[in-house]
This record gives C-alpha cells, structure tokens and sequence, in this order.
C-alpha cells in the first residue's frame, strides 16, 4: 500500500482510521465513481477492511451503486444524502479555515 504523504485536514481533525480515510477520498472525488478496489487502493486501505464497513454505507445511504461493468459494481458518495452533504460542507469549512485563519467562525459556515 503506498503510503499518504500529506493528511488532508479532514484526517487531521478526525483521526487516521480506515473508514475516514474512505470517506476522505469519496468527498475529495465526490463526482465519481468508482470500484471497491480502487476505493481501497486510492484510500490505502485494505480491502478486507474496506469489506467490513461499506455494504452498512449502501444501505444507510451514505453511498450509492451508479452502475456495474463486467463483475464490478461502482460506488459513490450519495449527494442527495443529509450526511453527506453536511459532511462536504464540514470539509469544506475545515479547508478554509486552515487555508484563510484570518476568516471568523460564523463565516466559515456559510
């Protein structure tokens, strides 16, 4: 597995754990799709792990399946989802913040 050299803030903030570092990638890529494979490798987690947790994701809606390719189903991040879209807006926030610290805090959530 290659190893990720810069923490985005959002890992930062959350921890370094398996299911954040999914999630992580699926907003960074919120306009894709992708396998399971590759969400692993892209996320560095193995796919075992990656196994364990996401099938709970489909069904809570977190994700979505867009289409299947040969044996490969493709997933993304549910953008009609409550959570995921207050989860963008939250990494977003946490973006600004750390790029422009002089930004108050009420401003950041707009």
């Amino acid at each position: 597995m290659k190893v990720k050299e810069n923490k985005s803030i959002f890992l930062e903030y959350f921890g370094d754990n398996p299911q954040i570092r999914v999630l992580d990638f699926l907003i960074d890529n919120h306009f894709f799709d992708y396998p399971l494979t590759e969400i692993a490798r892209e996320s560095n987690v193995s796919y075992n792990s990656l196994t364990s947790f996401f099938e709970d994701w489909v069904k809570k809606g977190i994700v979505i399946r867009t289409r299947r390719i040969g044996k490969s189903d493709y997933y993304k991040l549910n953008l009609e989802n409550s959570f995921v879209k207050n989860i963008i807006k939250l990494d977003w926030s946490l973006t600004k913040k750390n790029s422009l610290p002089e930004i108050k805090e009420e401003e950041l959530l707009i």
